[in-house]
């Protein structure tokens, strides 16, 4: 009988995200973020805590904000902030209702 552990692949699959994307995503849930819900931190700093290198950093959060996890919140000067989207908070998630019949 297989185990019924899922495995990092699996979970991969199932939200379609890369281990990269999964990590900056996870960074930005779990990091400190202003009365806005976004994160004051220099996307450099950022990839330290992570070591991951800058542009590599810049690039997968590039793809996680393309679909639609992280949003811009602030910019200051050339200096963007990020926070969390709906999608990724899980706000969105709301049935409509219907006429009973």
């Amino acid at each position: 009988m297989a185990p019924l552990r899922a495995t990092g692949a699996d979970i991969a699959k199932k939200v379609g995200m890369t281990a990269n994307q999964r990590l900056v995503v996870m960074l930005y849930a779990m990091h400190p973020t202003d009365r806005a819900g976004a994160v004051i931190e220099t996307g450099a700093n950022l990839a330290k805590l992570v070591r991951m290198s800058p542009t590599v950093f810049s690039r997968t959060r590039r793809q996680v904000i393309e679909a639609g996890w992280l949003e811009e919140s602030d910019r200051l000067a050339h200096i963007s902030y990020y926070r969390l989207s709906v999608k990724s908070t899980g706000e969105d998630v709301v049935i409509p209702l219907r006429r009973a019949t």
